[in-house]
């Protein structure tokens, strides 16, 4: 699926338990740096790039399972000496950490997933639109920052997106050129696959769940619990007010506390 380039990622934090953080589309593992900060001194953070994303290598498909052992891989060689870790994904990020936990049980102490549940992520045309805005940039007549933001707001209104989206945007400074870091014509050609379910099978993770969602977002649906309970039983669900998909950006105060109290907890082991 991959080269053997390994995934890239970032460990904010020099001491205490380890918290894996998986971003979305779009996304690279520096996008919850404010996140992991606000969790200083008490944990240290595992900021990771998903395959396709950021400074980590390209594959030549989207795949769930694939990913999943990319991570575990990379978390077994990037922190060899611990048994499991708490971890935490949004979006599409968040179908990764929950194929981890079904797929390694045993490295993944505790699960936090962000706006996004097993079954599909609702409606694409959101990301279809975004995608292809940024395919629509004549990257040869970009000679700054500035004139790739101007030609994104013919098709992008909100200046904090559009700056979301141009962190992919990597200048090449000998050269004088722009190209963008992650595998944009892979991600248009497999996001039905993005948006898919996740493939579980039997699997159940018995670990502690915490599913945070937006309360303004529409990607976790009340009818999708049945099926987030049987894999993950141990599930606690919770909403966050005035909040969309990208909670995390959105009420990163409250996140940051939500998610503080799950991972201080001692859950003990399942009845």
């Amino acid at each position: 699926m991959v080269s053997s380039t390994p995934l890239h990622s970032t460990l904010v934090g020099d001491h205490g338990p380890v918290v894996m953080f998986f971003h979305g589309l779009f996304g690279r593992g520096r996008n919850f740096s404010g996140i992991a900060r606000a969790l200083q001194p008490d944990y240290r953070c595992l900021l990771v790039d998903l395959p396709n994303h950021g400074a980590s290598p390209w594959t030549d498909r989207i795949d769930y399972t694939e990913m999943a052992a990319l991570v575990a891989a990379h978390l077994r060689q990037a922190l060899p000496r611990e048994d499991a870790v708490a971890v935490v994904g949004h979006s599409m990020g968040g179908k990764v950490a929950m194929m981890l936990a079904l797929t390694e049980p045993g490295l993944v102490e505790r699960l936090a997933v962000v706006d996004i549940s097993p079954t599909g992520a609702g409606e694409t045309s959101e990301f279809e639109h975004l995608l292809g805005s940024l395919a629509r940039i004549d990257l040869s007549a970009v000679h700054n920052f500035g004139d790739a933001d101007r030609a994104l707001s013919a098709d992008v209104a909100q200046p904090t997106l559009r700056g979301f989206l141009l962190q992919n945007l990597r200048r090449n400074r000998e050269a004088g050129t722009f190209a963008w870091q992650p595998n944009l014509e892979l991600l248009r050609r497999d996001l039905a696959v993005v948006a898919s379910d996740i493939p579980h099978g039997d699997a159940v993770y018995e670990g502690p769940v915490l599913w945070i969602a937006g309360a303004d977002s529409g990607y976790v649906a009340d009818e999708q619990m049945p099926t987030m309970r049987a894999l993950f039983p141990r599930t606690q669900l919770i909403r966050i007010k005035d909040a969309g998909h990208w909670v995390h950006s959105q009420q990163p105060e409250v996140f940051t506390s939500a998610l503080r109290y799950f991972l201080s907890r001692d859950f003990g082991k399942p009845s």
